[in-house]
């Protein structure tokens, strides 16, 4: 019974030196070590876009008569897209054509009128006088006086009429041309064309087909306003601005770096992803961009000449400004409450204040770690 005893007590002593052992030596830990000429870079994920991009159709329906471009290829300002079949609308140019014409006419018809009443009135005032004169001095009868003036008044009155008669037919007229215009109008949009030089992104239609007003032809972009759409964690966008540079890796050039800046920051953020959107204009890009392809972009955000960069993986309760790290003091470890600033694009925070006087940040999380547990510093891997 007794050995038993002993051996018992022997093992207990072997499993506590063990433990002791275990968790009593010293950890080997790697510390933050301060960097220099460090740059602050955010990361994006994103696509290739195009400011402009435009989706053309007809401003009227009919079928399509033919088409003069096809995906791919590059056109002017003012060339011609495609063409819808016309018949009916050049009948109606037609129409208002002779409408014009038939205006012309019965225009120089009142003109003839009015010159007319005119020669009458004339004719009818000197009667008039010579009437009026003749009667003054008995000569004549008053009743042909009386009829004398009559006639002048009836004169003035077919010149009144003869005049409107010419006024109606020249409103007459310009509603005619106005007419003509629109038909004309309508005829010009049975014919598409390029808004500004542009590259054809897709073609929507065949000849044949019946289309309505505004049903896309072709989706047109203006290749010069290519650029590159991202994503940024509304963590990380406090420090955005337009202006930034930064760096575009494109997925069809991996091993290509491009560099762009930032020309527009979205006002509104992704409620859903809580992402902010940002644009870069690339800089030194392929001639040839593929609007959807996936781009990778780093925003530089601003420099420091010596900072800590500490892994957010080695930071607990980090809220994005304040969080507790271990670190080594007097070779034991403690832990401290630091805040924090500026972020980096390799997941890293830059300490702001906190840090106790002749202590260094742990660089990774630790197993068996405690407070007062002796640590030595060991090589970053």
């Amino acid at each position: 019974m007794r050995r038993i005893w002993l051996s018992g007590i022997f093992l207990a002593v072997i499993a506590g030196s063990a433990f002791l052992f275990l968790t009593g030596r010293p950890l080997t830990v790697t510390v933050v070590e301060p960097e220099h000429d460090v740059a602050l870079r955010i990361y994006g994920l994103g696509t290739v876009e195009a400011r402009i991009l435009s989706r053309v159709g007809f401003e009227v329906g009919a079928a399509l008569d033919s088409l003069a471009a096809d995906a791919g290829d590059g056109v002017v300002k003012g060339q011609e897209l495609g063409v819808l079949r016309s018949a009916e609308q050049e009948a109606r140019v037609a129409r208002a054509h002779a409408a014009v014409a038939a205006n012309k006419a019965n225009l120089a018809k009142a003109d003839a009128a009015v010159v007319r009443a005119r020669a009458m009135l004339a004719q009818r005032e000197a009667a008039n006088r010579r009437q009026q004169g003749l009667a003054q001095r008995d000569v004549t009868s008053i009743q042909r006086a009386e009829e004398a003036q009559r006639d002048e008044d009836v004169a003035r009155a077919d010149l009144a009429v003869a005049e409107a008669d010419l006024a109606v037919i020249m409103a007459q007229g310009l509603d005619a041309t106005a007419a003509l215009q629109q038909e004309e109008t309508l005829l010009a949009h049975h014919r598409l064309v390029a808004p500004y030089d542009a590259l054809i992104v897709a073609r929507h239609a065949e000849p044949g087909t019946v289309v309505k007003a505004g049903d896309p032809i072709f989706t047109l972009i203006d290749p010069a306003t290519v650029w590159i759409q991202a994503y940024v964690d509304e963590e990380r966008a406090g420090r955005l601005a337009r202006g930034q540079t930064g760096t575009i890796r494109l997925r069809s050039h991996p091993s290509a770096e491009f560099h762009g800046a930032i020309v527009r920051i979205g006002i509104e953020s992704d409620r859903v992803n809580e992402e902010r959107r940002v644009w870069l204009a690339c800089a030194d890009c392929p001639p040839e961009m593929f609007l959807g392809e996936q781009a990778e972009v780093r925003i530089l955000t601003g420099t420091r000449a010596t900072a800590l960069m500490v892994p957010e993986v080695a930071i607990a309760g980090f809220d994005g400004y304040r969080g507790t790290v271990w670190v080594v003091r007097d070779g034991r470890l403690a832990r401290a409450e630091l805040t924090f600033s500026a972020r980096d694009d390799r997941g890293r925070v830059e300490v702001a204040d906190g840090l106790p006087d002749g202590a260094a940040i742990v660089a990774r999380p630790l197993e068996g770690a405690a407070e007062g547990r002796r640590a030595r510093v060991g090589e970053a891997p």
